[in-house]
């Protein structure tokens, strides 16, 4: 018996792997991407190629994956800075009383289990988020980062091992500026 809940408005790359208990409607998801048990993509997500999404993944409106990222098991994006249930008159907010804050994790960026990465937040290319993280800001490329909320701590050795010295200096100062918004 497999249960999944795929809508007819769901666009499937090449050799998608779906696994049971799932949920997806209004998405796409690139060739050759795996889909764990207990995830959600919902409407107007992009999953990229070649992506693996663990189990229990909630990923909303909004979040835009890119091709080669790994998201662990029990991540959870958010789409709106202040959410609210109902209206200032006190009806139950819809559609129209919001709009979505993107998030994007840009290619071979790898999120660990846990995660929780806020609106209007972009995770750079071959970043690492440690797991059980909370990302409140953008990630520099090939960045480090863990905690609540997630802090650098350090770059990915490849990035900065045989770099000329002025462009590691140029890839430190990129992160602390976006360290310091």
């Amino acid at each position: 018996m497999t249960i999944q809940c795929v809508a007819d408005d769901v666009l499937l790359g090449e050799n998608v792997k779906l696994s049971k208990f799932i949920n997806l409607y209004g998405c796409s998801i690139g060739a050759n991407t795996k889909i764990g048990a207990f995830v959600e993509i919902q409407k107007n997500a992009i999953i990229g190629k070649n992506c693996k999404i663990s189990s229990h993944t909630f990923i909303c409106e909004g979040v835009t994956i890119e091709d080669n990222v790994f998201v662990g098991h029990n991540v959870a994006f958010v789409n709106d800075t202040y959410p609210r249930a109902t209206t200032p008159g006190g009806g139950l907010q819809t559609e129209a009383d919001w709009r979505v804050e993107p998030t994007r994790i840009q290619k071979g960026a790898s999120i660990g289990s846990g995660v929780t990465i806020l609106a209007n937040v972009t995770i750079g290319e071959n970043a690492l988020v440690g797991a059980g993280s909370v990302v409140t800001r953008d990630v520099p490329p090939h960045a480090i980062v863990a905690g609540n909320p997630a802090r650098i701590l350090r770059y990915k050795s490849e990035t900065l091992t045989g770099a000329p010295r002025d462009k590691q200096r140029e890839i430190r100062l990129f992160a602390i500026s976006l360290h310091n918004r």
